[in-house]
């Protein structure tokens, strides 16, 4: 499924303004790291959401560009510090941060982004700074709430379901239902509505983030732009190693304790196995399932929102594609 024509434009823009931001020139080893981060590319999915969210009330996007690029610096800087912990030598097929120059240049640069988000924010409107800027904080601290529960199930081998669903609405989704309501904010709606797209952007990205577990498996390796089985490779909780876990009886369940335990093994042998135990206990249509019940749930909270039809479809062309994409 293709995006629609005017959010190709918007991501342009998106990508435009972000190239022509300046965050610092001297020292040159604080200020190189944050230009080469935001040139790695990405989805700019956050930045979108916002301009999303302020169209449904208002046609000037340009306005509330800064507003968005606030959202997407933020998102680069606890990627540029989340790799450091997990120790990342790639971020979208090229040099971490931390790689390309050491951990401490990492950290620095990531507290920089972060201070240039907050600056990006300033040109808020003042009727709704002082809100924007506490959910913005809100939403920063469940972030790092969520890098931290992800980080604690590492050492864990009785993590649930449900723990993990809330982990990954912290981690991920937290922060795209924030880039709705803040566009939504900003267009002036009401406060009702503001919460039926911050409802509508949580499930969404709950959704997303399970979507991509299943692609970490199952996508086409020519597609999906990194390892496919990298999740399984690291033994990284997920909703499908979780069910299988849960699930897996005799001969399935000594395939999947053998290859958690081992510490040498060839990559390609392991990804094998355990896909072929996801594909005997059916984790697959278990996992798609699951996906389709939280786009669905966000479905139910965009339907009831009042706006112009052809406002609305662009938010539900985003929202189908999102679900349809297999990269």
């Amino acid at each position: 499924m293709e995006l629609n024509d005017q959010l190709k434009v918007w991501i342009e823009d998106i990508n435009q303004y972000l190239k022509d931001l300046r965050y610092g020139s001297y020292p040159e080893e604080l200020y190189e790291p944050i230009g080469y981060m935001m040139t790695l590319g990405g989805k700019r999915l956050r930045p979108l959401l916002t301009l999303l969210g302020y169209q449904l009330y208002h046609d000037d996007i340009q306005s509330v560009m800064p507003a968005a690029a606030a959202v997407e610096v933020f998102h680069n800087f606890t990627l540029m510090h989340d790799d450091i912990m997990d120790k990342a030598p790639l971020r979208r097929g090229q040099e971490t941060v931390h790689t390309k120059w050491d951990d401490n240049v990492a950290i620095l640069s990531g507290d920089v982004m972060l201070v240039r988000a907050y600056d990006l924010l300033m040109n808020i409107k003042d009727e709704y700074l002082k809100r924007a800027v506490a959910s913005f904080n809100k939403t920063g601290a469940e972030v790092c709430e969520g890098q931290q529960i992800d980080m604690n199930f590492e050492s864990r081998d009785d993590v649930t379901v449900e723990e993990y669903i809330d982990m990954i609405r912290r981690k991920t989704a937290v922060l795209l239902g924030f880039a709705l309501e803040l566009g939504a904010m900003l267009g002036g709606a009401h406060r009702h509505e503001q919460k039926l797209l911050y409802r509508f952007g949580v499930n969404m990205g709950i959704g997303f983030q399970l979507k991509d577990d299943l692609l970490d498996v199952y996508a086409d390796q020519a597609k999906f732009g990194k390892q496919v089985g990298g999740d399984i490779i690291s033994n990284k909780k997920t909703f499908l190693l979780i069910e299988a876990q849960k699930r897996a009886t005799g001969e399935h369940k000594a395939t999947l304790d053998k290859w958690l335990a081992a510490t040498e093994f060839d990559a390609a042998e392991k990804v094998a196995a355990v896909t072929a135990v996801y594909d005997a206990l059916g984790i697959r249509e278990l996992t798609e399932a699951k996906v389709e019940e939280y786009f669905t749930a966000a479905d139910d909270a965009f339907e009831v929102l009042k706006a112009p039809d052809e406002k609305k479809a662009l938010v539900k062309n985003f929202a189908d594609w999102l679900m349809a994409r297999d990269k």
